[in-house]
């Protein structure tokens, strides 16, 4: 789920695939149309015969920036990339397609269960929850999480990852109720995610996230420690690798800037939580 890694040194920009697993757009062919999920998929072949998947519509751009704040904090994630245009043969052109891809010695093997896996109550898992709702994911599902199996020349690994990110640097709904929750919410939207709080409250050593609609009891049992060791990852972040990632995904410099800025703001939450603990 997550390694040690030198969060200064991550590249931000080309993320987890880095520069030279870029596709290769001087041809594309179509496979098929991918029908699971509810955004319009394509599989496609590119110029190198390097297989993607094109995931169009709003949740491209950021699933591209929240793979890569993951990615910088040694969370294992899937590799992809932002095409601003793209012509699929067949189907048309379209404008910020989300490419992404997996090596050929990957498998998946199924879904992990966010109550039920092998991380319960460790750093690692805890700090992912705060992640989804520090990037406000609202659409957080089993089935949107992935066991892979890696297989290099010496063994295989198995890697749990969140794999699909799209609803993400929007708001949550505006309140709890069932099926009202979704009322509100957003998607790819700056300024909604700048409004947007991390902590509720901290209550005998437990973190209450800002988090509304389903699944809230996944968020439950996050504790100070658990901030605290987040916020240590997210302070090495330095600005520039903050704003990489939502250039990578092609936002204008305006709200380049206003994403930094919300991140940042987001990590100054979690900060009392480090500063208190050095106080120890």
């Amino acid at each position: 789920m997550w390694e040690k890694v030198n969060v200064a040194e991550r590249d931000l920009f080309y993320g987890p695939g880095g520069k030279e697993s870029i596709p290769d757009l001087s041809r594309i062919s179509l496979i098929k149309e991918e029908k699971k999920g509810h955004t319009k998929k394509y599989r496609i072949k590119d110029g190198a015969g390097k297989i993607w998947i094109a995931k169009l519509g709003r949740e491209a751009r950021p699933e591209t920036a929240a793979v890569r704040l993951l990615y910088g904090l040694g969370y294992k994630t899937d590799i992809n990339y932002l095409v601003p245009k793209l012509t699929i043969p067949g189907i048309g052109t379209f404008e910020n397609v989300r490419l992404e891809t997996r090596s050929e010695n990957v498998r998946t093997l199924g879904n992990w269960k966010w109550l039920d896996n092998p991380f319960l109550k460790t750093n690692e898992l805890q700090g992912l929850k705060i992640m989804i709702v520090f990037m406000k994911n609202w659409d957080v599902l089993d089935i949107q999480n992935d066991i892979l199996e890696v297989a290099t020349a010496d063994n295989k690994e198995n890697q749990y990852i969140v794999s699909d990110l799209g609803a993400t640097f929007g708001k949550l709904g505006n309140n709890n109720l069932p099926l009202f929750y979704r009322f509100g919410r957003s998607t790819g939207k700056p300024k909604d995610f700048a409004k947007s709080k991390l902590i509720r409250k901290v209550k005998n050593g437990n973190v209450e996230l800002s988090y509304k609609g389903k699944n809230r009891e996944i968020f439950e049992g996050v504790t100070v420690e658990n901030a605290s060791w987040l916020y240590e990852l997210l302070s090495q972040l330095s600005d520039r690798q903050i704003g990489d990632a939502f250039r990578a995904a092609n936002y204008s410099p305006s709200e380049v800037e206003i994403y930094t800025q919300a991140v940042k703001n987001k990590i100054a939450e979690l900060a009392v939580f480090a500063e208190n603990k050095n106080k120890k």
